[in-house]
């Protein structure tokens, strides 16, 4: 394969767009998917994702933009999912699955009796290649409110995350970071509907998030190390599609598993390694 055939796909606008998007929402993903995974919240992320269905169909039916609907539907299964397990003996986990199932599901049901050009499989998979110029600034405004959100009040929101007791002792508005990181999440994963799709949004919300877990020991390298992952998934697997003739989005998530399985493995390793050490040195300490 020659240089010019390796550079083809950068003569494309299209392609060029699809690398735009995904500088553009990798940013906020792999910001918040850290927090996600130190707060247990990953069934969250999930449920938000595939709860956002009916909004956008009942924004569609009220000729709304489709992204106020599916911000809209987002908070509504948040704040259910809060009251329900919070008023309720049975656990947020099997609240959240119940919830977002059943959003879900009158989300099909909505959209399967109503007439429309709309592909589903764009709004459930993506359609990165597809990407509108509208779409670009609408992320781009979103992935900039939320990440400097994010990077701003990071401390108080890992405070929060490991000991919210401790955070409203401290004098934090434990209420308002608590809600605030369920706003954010419903407008990342509005951002990613043209990247990711709602089914794979998930993907993007937890995986570079975990792999930086896997990788560094403090929270703060943990941040960006999450966001080069992300970056690199996203950029990597848009690139290799266009040569597979595959679709982006599963592309970019195959990489971003790819890549916690090998973190994995060189997490055992390490661990093994040092346990090694330590037994060494305690034998030549006696």
């Amino acid at each position: 394969m020659d240089f010019d055939t390796l550079l083809l796909p950068f003569n494309f606008g299209f392609m060029q767009n699809a690398f735009l998007i995904c500088v553009i929402v990798s940013v906020p993903t792999a910001l918040l998917s850290c927090f996600l995974v130190m707060k247990g919240w990953a069934l969250m992320g999930d449920a938000v994702s595939h709860a956002v269905l009916p909004g956008i169909v009942l924004a569609y039916i009220l000729g709304i933009p489709l992204l106020v609907g599916a911000f809209a539907a987002g908070m509504v299964c948040a704040l259910l999912t809060g009251f329900l397990s919070g008023n309720s003996r049975v656990k947020q986990d099997t609240v959240m699955g119940v919830v977002f199932s059943g959003m879900f599901g009158i989300g099909i049901v909505l959209y399967v009796s109503i007439e429309t050009n709309a592909h589903l499989d764009h709004i459930l998979f993506g359609n990165m290649l597809g990407v509108e110029p509208d779409e670009l600034l609408t992320s781009g405004i979103i992935a900039l409110v939320v990440g400097s959100a994010l990077v701003l009040k990071w401390k108080d929101l890992v405070l929060h995350s490991f000991d919210p007791a401790q955070a409203q002792a401290s004098g934090l508005p434990v209420n308002l970071l608590h809600y605030g990181v369920l706003a954010a999440l419903s407008l990342t994963i509005v951002a990613t509907l043209s990247a990711a799709g709602l089914i794979l949004a998930i993907g993007l919300l937890i995986a570079p998030g975990a792999i930086a877990f896997l990788l560094v020991r403090t929270f703060a390298a943990m941040l960006w190390v999450s966001v080069l992952v992300c970056m690199a998934a996203m950029l990597a697997g848009t690139y290799a599609s266009f040569f597979l003739d595959s679709a982006p989005a599963p592309t970019i998530i195959l990489i971003l598993t790819a890549g916690f399985i090998i973190a994995f493995i060189r997490r055992q390793v390490v661990t093994r390694q040092n346990s090694m050490r330590r037994v060494e040195a305690e034998k030549l300490a006696e």
